[in-house]
């Protein structure tokens, strides 16, 4: 899959997406909190409420013993009787955990009448803000919700991330919060900070930390921040293949590099899912290049990119599928040697691996083709010149891209030199993604048949007795015509 394959382009989405709770850290310290209810579920909220500091006092009718047993650990005020609507006021946050549905009602309405938060646990419908499954690594918090939809889920992701995030981030936390105003004072630009604090989070310094070695932690980041002055604000470009639609199938390094980056460039092919994971505060420039319609001719690309690193930007040029695959990236990596610009290639998963595997249909196999050859079916004066007589040879597998439009004139050119008629072929629909779609059919009746579907690009064109094996081997629950 290539950066200019197809003719229609992703829809980039750039209205914010909705998100049923806007997720917030609240500070509590010192903070009137309340409490309606003093079973085990509202004791795990009081423990959760007095680690972030705050004054709570606990209103419940009876009282079980574990929540007797914080009064004088945590400082509440209990107050053993029923709830009334006067008692919300004064607080700045109130939660219910009764069993008692009537009770939780008149909390959720009485607080939302003082334009109090408010909990009522286990009804999302009920609550003003919801509590998240935590991962504590004070002073860095991070948080997982599900919304109230799946809070098993939400606790299990959490232990997840616990697995990857050990205690010592805490303390680099902490020793970032240290040198937090003598870094703001060293280096002027935010640009550079960032940059500056990736370095550290990421290299030796964290290391130091990690290994309990904070005293030469802070001897290293010092010295660090003094060689400061003398560094130049460079630059560089990150040429990454993006895949052939579906966000997961991305390399490790190439969502490292597009989080670090603070310029992203990417074509039509890129799908919302895979931008929507760059670092949130980038730069987005789209310079897709269709059949048709070019954003930017492929030579005003490669100045953009030189320019952008030459300005000190760190740039993520994302193309569909691989970059070395009809994707130009040799023309866009010869500017940037040719301007002594740094840069890197990180491969990506092109379409004709992604998109075949996804179809069930292998690219080789012993009973049906020994190779395999890609070519684009990009129309030049309304024809295609390919070496036909070699594509018409039997026994393997040929894949084009670029050839939804040609696709008829593809057939024909192959049945004049030599292929049969009833050789399978398959076109490819969204490959790799939920929408994906396979049609199947012979040289001779698939031009017609996908003429009568509403076909959208990208899709990707798959030829030879391979294709028979689809029907065996499918397992992605795409359409399959």
């Amino acid at each position: 899959m290539s950066s200019d394959y197809n003719s229609t382009p992703y829809q980039i989405d750039e209205s914010p997406k909705k998100m049923d709770y806007f997720p917030i850290f609240v500070k509590l310290h010192e903070q009137k909190c309340l409490v309606i209810g003093a079973g085990e579920i509202a004791a795990r909220k009081i423990e959760l409420l007095a680690r972030a500091g705050a004054k709570i006092t606990v209103i419940a009718k009876t009282i079980s013993p574990q929540v007797a047993a914080m009064q004088a650990t945590h400082h509440l005020e209990i107050q053993q009787k029923a709830f009334a609507e006067t008692d919300v006021q004064g607080f700045r946050l109130v939660i219910s955990a009764t069993d008692n549905q009537q009770t939780n009602q008149l909390v959720a309405t009485t607080a939302e009448a003082h334009h109090i938060l408010v909990n009522v646990v286990d009804s999302p419908a009920l609550c003003r803000f919801i509590f998240p499954a935590i991962i504590d690594r004070s002073p860095l918090i991070a948080a997982v919700s599900s919304g109230g939809a799946a809070p098993v889920l939400a606790r299990l992701l959490r232990a997840k991330i616990e697995s990857v995030i050990p205690p010592a981030f805490g303390r680099l936390a902490q020793l970032a919060e240290k040198f937090r105003p003598a870094v703001k004072q060293q280096i002027k630009v935010p640009a550079q900070r960032r940059v500056f604090w990736e370095e550290v989070f990421q290299g030796a310094i964290a290391e130091l930390v990690f290994s309990g070695n904070e005293q030469e932690a802070e001897k290293k980041l010092k010295q660090s921040l003094e060689e400061q002055q003398a560094k130049t604000n460079t630059g560089e470009v990150y040429l990454i293949g993006a895949g052939p639609g579906a966000a997961d199938l991305l390399t490790f390094r190439a969502l490292r590099l597009m989080q670090q980056a603070d310029v992203v460039v990417y074509d039509h092919l890129v799908s919302p899912e895979i931008i929507d994971l760059a670092r949130r505060d980038s730069e987005k420039i789209y310079v897709g290049k269709q059949r048709t319609n070019h954003t930017l001719p492929q030579e005003s690309i490669n100045t953009l990119l030189a320019d952008l690193a030459k300005a000190g930007k760190r740039v993520a040029r994302l193309k569909g599928g691989d970059p070395f695959i009809f994707g130009r990236g040799g023309e866009e990596i010869e500017t940037l040697m040719q301007q002594g610009i740094q840069f890197q290639v990180i491969p990506g998963i092109t379409a004709a691996s992604g998109c075949a595997a996804y179809a069930g249909i292998p690219l080789t196999h012993r009973d049906h083709a020994q190779s395999c050859t890609f070519v684009t079916g990009h129309l030049k004066d309304d024809s295609i010149n390919l070496n036909w007589t070699q594509l018409a040879a039997p026994q393997q597998t040929i894949v084009v891209y670029m050839g939804l439009v040609g696709l008829e004139k593809i057939c024909l050119a192959l049945i004049e030199h030599g292929s049969p008629t009833d050789l399978p072929i398959a076109l490819v629909q969204q490959g790799t993604t939920t929408t994906q779609r396979v049609i199947t059919g012979t040289l001779a009746t698939l031009p017609a048949k996908v003429a009568s579907m509403a076909i959208t690009p990208p899709t990707l064109i798959i030829i030879g007795t391979v294709v028979t094996l689809h029907d065996q081997l499918r397992w992605f629950h795409g359409k399959s015509d």
